[in-house]
């Protein structure tokens, strides 16, 4: 599976037989901005998730051996939990951390974010490795594509607005 879901180039790739899922979009923001939005718990409110949820960051700790727990609430009041581990932070570059859905315990993702900077443009370019084949692919047939890509549109029209 390879998208360009958008003209926005909202790219998420997850070849066969592959243990990753790889994340790709541009935002016409400067690295610093865009890293704040990932950081600051006030802004992930505001574009993490699908549309037709609602999110609340309980903990965000980012930092080496920070936690994190987002809470997504859909319009019949039933919560979905998210959460996970820092492990590698470097403030404006990279993020490692992994992601786990509280719906199927155990079920555990190492992700990786990087964002590069040029020309006041920044590309935020996403790694998401399971611990299966099956893992990954229930993931995508999950529909986090389409989740993913509302994200991202929603955290474009934040940035705009900072």
């Amino acid at each position: 599976m390879s998208t360009d879901t958008t003209e926005k180039k909202n790219i998420v790739t997850a070849e066969p037989g592959s243990f990753e899922i790889r994340t790709e979009r541009a935002f016409d923001a400067p690295r610093e901005l865009v890293y704040r939005a990932f950081t600051d718990p006030e802004l992930v409110t505001r574009w993490w998730g699908p549309d037709a949820l609602s999110t609340v960051v309980e903990t965000l700790e980012a930092r080496a051996g920070g936690n994190w727990r987002f809470v997504h609430t859909d319009g019949d009041g039933t919560e979905y939990g998210f959460h996970g581990v820092f492990h590698q932070v470097t403030p404006g570059e990279r993020i490692v951390q992994t992601f786990e859905f509280e719906g199927m315990p155990g079920h555990i993702a190492l992700e990786t974010l990087t964002l590069t900077e040029e020309n006041g443009k920044t590309t935020v370019s996403g790694s998401s490795i399971y611990q299966s084949v099956q893992d990954r692919d229930g993931m995508v047939a999950s529909g986090m594509e389409g989740g993913w890509s509302q994200s991202m549109d929603k955290l474009e029209a934040l940035l705009g607005s900072l």
